[in-house]
């Protein structure tokens, strides 16, 4: 069950990641496209920025599943470094507790402001501004499915405790040999 679970998690993931990067090259080309029409042939396009702002919220909503999963929004180098190994699952339980919190605030007033927004228009497009707004729901959904994910790995010994990484190793002068030796650690 727990297999099954972090399979489908992973895919959920990985599509978020997938629609992120597209939504990164639709803003980024759509940016460009923007500052050709204004600079270059003296008249700005009306739809292009609107466009632009909203693929550039989905892309920062659906990038952030993957960094929840990787532990890069929760960690706190400080708190891991301080707390002894034994504890160091009730601090990710801790800290994944109170991402699930928040994310499940985030992802409920997310929908009660997309409703809110549905009778709205993006400006220059005529179509609903809930579909910029939908983000957030769906972002925060996805990013509670990774936490339990990244939870879920952990608890059952599929996944080391703490950080995936270590920013003191990698500003390290040797960081090859420490990378070698945090790599060994964990085997």
């Amino acid at each position: 069950m727990v297999s099954w679970f972090l399979r489908g998690e992973q895919l959920l993931t990985r599509l978020a990641m997938m629609i992120a990067i597209g939504m990164l090259i639709v803003s980024v080309s759509l940016g460009f496209y923007q500052v050709l029409t204004r600079f270059l042939f003296n008249a700005p396009s009306t739809w292009s920025e609107v466009l632009s702002r909203a693929t550039m919220i989905w892309c920062v909503f659906m990038a952030a599943p993957a960094t929840f999963r990787g532990g890069f929004m929760m960690a706190v180098e400080v708190i891991y470094k301080l707390v002894p190994a034994r504890a160091m699952l009730a601090v990710e339980l801790a800290i994944g507790a109170c991402c699930l919190l928040v994310l499940g605030v985030l992802a409920y007033q997310g929908v009660l402001m997309t409703e809110r927004v549905s009778g709205q228009t993006l400006s220059a497009l005529e179509v609903s501004i809930s579909w910029a707004y939908a983000a957030i729901p769906v972002g925060s959904a996805c990013c509670m499915v990774a936490v339990i994910g990244r939870l879920l790995a952990q608890i059952t010994g599929r996944e080391t405790l703490g950080p995936s990484h270590d920013e003191a190793v990698e500003q390290d002068t040797d960081a090859p040999l420490a990378h070698d030796a945090r790599e060994g650690h964990r085997s």
